[in-house]
């Protein structure tokens, strides 16, 4: 059976309708009524209803806040980069950008976060289909340029560039053409370091430190045969004056969980000898601590020349 243009619009958009876009395809008000009435239609906002009666699905949700905010709308931040293929990244927000000369129809949908703005969404618009939304730069950058914390924007930016999402060289140039934009200089040097070969966030923070402290940069991911015979790789090494090695492994926000602690313990023990020091930091602390830094050289790690 061939598709109305009606079906067509409710396949393309899960579900979810407009009633601008109703009225464009000759779906009368009468009509509208009718299916609410009937409980086969959902008035989900004063301008958006869906042709399905259960639970909104995420994706749905995210249709929702798009199509309610105008013809113009776009989904933006870590949901639109969600929607580009960033993992592991996801928040619940519903950040929606909006014409600053525009704005949705009140009552809005709770669960979406609608942000005015002058630049041209049309030129940020992502040319896929799905919930309209930003480009995968645009959406990032603009959620970091509102971020507070440092580890969060070289994190979130280290992430697109380490799933092959884009590479610095995009972002770069986004940012200059977002200009003018919030933390840009933080994120300039974050894209250099990651350029300079520095793709997590605790390869990072290890770089500011040695150059903070005047530390001579580390060999990265070197494979090493525990007492075990395992093959490992370190995450930064340094061959000291008197020939010791020492080694510096660099624990994330989950290594704290019970299991993954243990583990991390007996691997270092395993990865010790009498020629091999092993130290463990955070994240955080391989960026920051002066202390971190004084042990290093204590234990023989030479200056930057």
């Amino acid at each position: 059976m061939q598709r109305t243009p009606l079906d067509r619009l409710i396949l393309a958009q899960d579900g979810v309708v407009r009633r601008d876009q109703l009225a464009g395809l000759a779906i009368s008000r009468d009509t509208v009524r009718a299916n609410l009435r009937a409980d086969r239609w959902v008035r989900r906002s004063s301008t958006v209803v869906t042709t399905f009666t259960g639970t909104p699905t995420a994706i749905q949700q995210q249709w929702i806040a798009v199509l309610h905010g105008g013809p113009d709308a776009l989904l933006g931040g870590l949901a639109a980069a969600s929607a580009a293929g960033l993992k592991n990244w996801a928040r619940e927000e519903i950040p929606v950008y909006i014409p600053a000369d525009g704005g949705p129809a009140r009552p809005a949908p709770d669960f979406a976060r609608y942000i005015r703005t002058r630049r041209d969404l049309r030129s940020l618009r992502a040319g896929r289909p799905g919930v309209p939304r930003l480009r995968l730069e645009p959406a990032v950058l603009l959620w970091a340029a509102n971020q507070s914390s440092p580890s969060t924007i070289r994190g979130a930016l280290s992430a697109c560039v380490q799933q092959r999402l884009t590479d610095p060289a995009q972002l770069l140039d986004w940012i200059d053409r977002l200009a003018p934009l919030a933390r840009s200089p933080l994120m300039r040097d974050t894209l250099e370091m990651i350029t300079g070969g520095a793709h997590s966030n605790a390869e990072m923070n290890l770089k500011r430190l040695c150059q903070r402290f005047g530390l001579q940069p580390p060999v990265r991911q070197t494979k090493r045969r525990d007492a075990h015979g395992h093959v490992r790789f370190t995450d930064a090494e340094w061959r000291t004056a008197d020939g010791r090695t020492v080694v510096l492994e660099i624990d994330g926000a989950f290594h704290m969980e019970v299991e993954h602690w243990e583990a991390d313990m007996a691997r270092a023990r395993a990865l010790s000898s009498p020629l091999v020091n092993v130290l463990q930091c955070t994240a955080e602390e391989a960026g920051e601590s002066a202390e971190l830094a004084a042990d290093l050289v204590r234990l023989g790690v030479p200056r930057a020349a």
